[in-house]
């Protein structure tokens, strides 16, 4: 970890967070304070908030706004994840956007460690690192999520599934508004913009360490193994596979698991997330 003066030389960044109505107010006061607790602080923190929130969650708005000459909270009629992203993307003042979700937390110098690598890699356009899953009843660890570290195990593994932890994303702007930034899908918006973002030329790399703590409970493996999940699961991949990314093997074998996940019982479900999915 470097000092202050060391990370001033360090390259600017805008935090990118969506938020619902669904969330926790605690959780996401966390989320927040984990940001602003930063070894490598952010100037443009950006909250985007998706449709009307509780009063909860604006009071807790309000709060930091009013403390946190750095936080830009941006309100949108309800749009989903992506088109919120796409918000947040175009209102950032800085090249890299750190993503962060309204109800993780990130550990205190994960943006420090981005930012050297993107100073010491001015060619890379993403990174990403492992997250550590812990539950969200009684914060005991769960795993840790492994992700490939080079450019070349990142394209190969992203044939068939998302070769980073989307709580961990950071990526350059303008090459985002190249591809189109997000699109309006409700699910696996993130991996079809990672896929875009390689297919134009990005070079990614992984950190090999937990730099965010990621929320787990049942409702997570119930999502996965949805109908909305599954349908978007299996679109984005086939998309993959019409744009020429992928072969029609990386299409078939993932999009047979969450069939799998979609039609067997819950426990089992998440019994094959855990063994074949989770990296």
């Amino acid at each position: 970890m470097g000092t202050h003066s060391d990370s001033a030389r360090l390259p600017g960044y805008s935090v990118l967070m969506s938020v619902y109505s669904g969330e926790k107010a605690e959780f996401f006061r966390l989320s927040i304070d984990s940001i602003l607790a930063q070894t490598c602080p952010t100037d443009d923190f950006i909250i985007v908030c998706d449709g009307e929130l509780t009063q909860e969650l604006d009071s807790v708005l309000e709060e930091y706004q009013s403390r946190y000459s750095c936080i830009n909270v941006l309100r949108v009629s309800k749009r989903g994840t992506g088109l919120c992203a796409n918000e947040g993307l175009k209102a950032a003042k800085h090249d890299i956007i750190v993503k962060m979700d309204s109800d993780d937390y990130a550990e205190k110098n994960r943006c420090e460690l981005m930012m050297r690598l993107f100073a010491a890699h001015p060619e890379i356009d993403m990174a990403g690192a492992y997250i550590d899953e812990f539950d969200s009843d009684t914060g005991k660890h769960i795993a840790f999520k492994k992700t490939p570290v080079t450019n070349k195990e990142i394209h190969r593994y992203a044939r068939r599934r998302n070769p980073f932890n989307n709580q961990t994303l950071c990526y350059k702007k303008h090459l985002a508004l190249r591809v189109g930034g997000y699109s309006d899908i409700k699910r696996c918006e993130d991996y079809e913009f990672v896929v875009n973002m390689l297919m134009a030329g990005a070079i990614g790399r992984n950190i090999p360490r937990a730099l965010v703590r990621y929320r787990v409970n049942k409702d997570n493996y119930k999502r996965r193994s949805n109908y909305a999940n599954t349908k978007a699961f299996i679109k984005v991949r086939f998309g993959n596979f019409r744009k020429g990314f992928s072969s029609f093997a990386d299409f078939l074998i993932p999009t047979l698991f969450q069939i799998a996940m979609f039609i067997l019982p819950g426990k089992m479900t998440e019994v094959l997330y855990k063994k074949f999915l989770r990296g």
